[in-house]
């Protein structure tokens, strides 16, 4: 099975290197076929591709729509996407509007446990300033001495529930599905695991993206546990999707897993690279 990796973020969303710098520790590490998916965002898709092209690694464009079903984030990635349709890139602008508000919204909430500056550190960290995301205030907070790592800030803080979490009013998965396919992409769940949902609510997920137009799912993910790959093995089998994978990747110190490291896919899957024509 060809080695690919269909999920990974450079410095242009929440990751912590440049979108050539990606690309080239992806051939380093051996993939063959390599999808950058920054968040809401189509700005390094041509350094990427440039990258790419000139070291005869197989690439297509993608990104990662943040998206709300029944109150909570839930991502999207499209693939093989045209960076240059309007529609898409219309629908991406109105995801990233706010964030910067928002961002402000939760520094004020760290204040109330004591935790300040918060948005100014965060705006440091990140490249982009238009993407200010939870990743760039964990490393804040990391920086700062409030935690030692990315992950165990998301145990304490900027989740639902916790100190720093503010709600933001994101795009349908109607309308992530909606913009993709115009730009002639194929529409993939990521992370499925991720999602704190019960067993019918994940099914009524996946039933209602599937009718939506939702082609495939990532089976192997970053985040996956091997019992989760299994689930989700057998949930791509029984509701008829393509079978992705993606490391969500997002820096050396920082992801699960590296680029092009993980396990292959289940036997018995359909690969959706098999429709993307690479």
């Amino acid at each position: 099975m060809r080695n690919c990796d269909l999920h990974c973020h450079s410095l242009c969303s929440d990751g912590l290197l440049s979108a050539s710098a990606v690309v080239e520790r992806a051939a380093k590490n051996g993939v063959e076929l390599l999808s950058l998916t920054d968040h809401d965002d189509l700005a390094g898709l041509a350094e990427a591709r440039a990258t790419a092209d000139a070291l005869n690694l197989a690439f297509v464009n993608g990104v990662e729509i943040s998206t709300e079903w029944q109150g909570m984030q839930i991502h999207v990635v499209g693939l093989a996407v045209n960076d240059t349709q309007p529609t898409l890139i219309e629908g991406l602008h109105s995801v990233r509007s706010g964030r910067i508000d928002r961002a402000r919204r939760m520094s004020a909430d760290l204040e109330r446990v004591g935790i300040f500056g918060a948005f100014e550190g965060a705006m440091r960290l990140t490249a982009n300033p238009n993407l200010i995301s939870r990743s760039h205030f964990g490393r804040y907070l990391v920086d700062s001495g409030v935690r030692k790592d990315v992950r165990s800030v998301f145990e304490s803080f900027l989740v639902p529930g916790k100190p720093g979490y503010v709600s933001h009013r994101w795009a349908t998965v109607g309308d992530a599905l909606t913009w993709i396919d115009a730009a002639g992409g194929v529409a993939v769940m990521a992370h499925p695991g991720r999602y704190k949902l019960s067993s019918v609510e994940l099914r009524r997920l996946l039933s209602e993206f599937k009718d939506l137009g939702g082609q495939a799912i990532e089976v192997q993910s970053g985040s996956h546990t091997a019992e989760q790959v299994d689930v989700f093995r057998r949930l791509a089998r029984e509701f008829g999707f393509l079978a992705s994978r993606g490391s969500d990747f997002h820096g050396p110190e920082e992801s699960h897993v590296d680029l092009g490291r993980l396990p292959p896919l289940p036997e018995g899957l359909t690969p959706v690279w098999d429709v993307l024509g690479v």
